[in-house]
């Protein structure tokens, strides 16, 4: 059961400012009768709507998956930077999709959407320890020792981290890489977890979650 707003909003219909004087107006019917209040709740799978008498195509939650490249921001909206939200075609922003969690600037890589306020809570959540993939370049040699430290926790400044999985995956003087599988989300984490180790990120990608 859900509000009629935004059943219709979910629909990519309009705005919910906009649907909202669509529905106080009486354009909004549901099983052909009208309807003005926006906050009566169907149930969006056994209902017919329509707006100005045409049906409405009823559209479940959206999940979209992203490769985010670097220099965008995991924001909805920056006056002086472009975000995530500038490489979603307008028709999915109007379903009102958000970032679940978030990718610093510099990191690029799988990054999810949806306006489904439920799956980003269980995504995000920390009790819910879901694991998220880096592939992780960084500067200098990358030993098994101090693998073993980022796998028990790390001290990044007033947290120690949770327990990681990680993987070398080539190592020289100059940089090393490593996949990396962490539960938590912390502002740069993964850079930081580095650093506690003496080793300087050179390039960071999420692969998976």
């Amino acid at each position: 059961m859900q509000r009629l707003d935004r059943i219709l909003s979910e629909a990519g219909v309009a705005s919910r400012k906009e649907l909202r004087a669509m529905i106080r107006a009486g354009r909004v019917t549901v099983d052909g009768a009208a309807v003005t209040d926006e906050s009566r709740k169907f149930d969006e799978t056994a209902v017919r709507v329509t707006v100005d008498g045409s049906p409405v195509r009823l559209r479940g939650p959206v999940l979209i998956l992203l490769h985010k490249p670097a220099g965008y921001l995991t924001a909805a909206d920056d006056p002086k930077a472009k975000t995530v939200m500038d490489l979603v075609p307008e028709a999915y922003r109007k379903l009102g999709v958000m970032p679940v969690g978030r990718l610093d600037k510099d990191t690029e890589g799988l990054l999810l959407l949806t306006n489904d306020g439920d799956l980003a809570f269980k995504l995000t959540h920390p009790n819910h320890n879901v694991f998220k993939t880096y592939i992780a370049e960084v500067a200098g040699f990358l030993t098994m020792s101090e693998a073993k430290k980022l796998e028990r926790g790390v001290d990044i400044g007033k947290h120690i981290t949770a327990p990681a999985q990680v993987e070398i995956i080539s190592q020289s003087d100059s940089t090393s890489v490593a996949q990396i599988k962490i539960s938590e989300g912390k502002n740069r984490q993964v850079r930081r977890m580095f650093e506690a180790v003496g080793h300087r990120v050179v390039a960071l990608e999420r692969t998976a979650i």
